[in-house]
């Protein structure tokens, strides 16, 4: 059974830090080019950032260019958004995606950034 679990969110203030973490199993994780997306109330679901299978090259929307970095450690099956300088724009809820042949969603985990 493909999962993907996201942790680490909360309630911050604006300009603290937060690490973000999903972990995969029941697939191939190395195989998968993981991203980060965000939905804020009312608002569309927004890329956030991507990082590649091995090679490790990163993406970023430019909204976080700067303040978000992206990470994986394939030995454990897991993705990282490390969050600094947060802004209440950045008030949404957060879900790592999966993609390969399969696209592959959790659950998210909510972000809340006070003024």
């Amino acid at each position: 059974q493909v999962q993907l679990v996201e942790s680490g969110g909360g309630l911050v203030q604006s300009g603290g830090s937060l690490r973000l973490s999903c972990a995969g199993s029941g697939f191939t994780f190395s195989n998968y080019v993981m991203r980060w997306y965000r939905q804020a109330p009312g608002k569309e679901r927004e890329f956030v950032a991507e990082i590649s299978k091995v090679v490790v090259s990163t993406n970023y929307a430019d909204s976080v260019k700067g303040r978000f970095t992206i990470s994986r450690d394939n030995a454990k099956n897991t993705v990282y958004l490390q969050m600094n300088s947060l802004k209440p724009e950045d008030t949404a809820v957060y879900y790592c995606n999966a993609i390969s042949r399969n696209s592959y969603w959790g659950q998210g985990t909510q972000v809340t950034v006070s003024s």
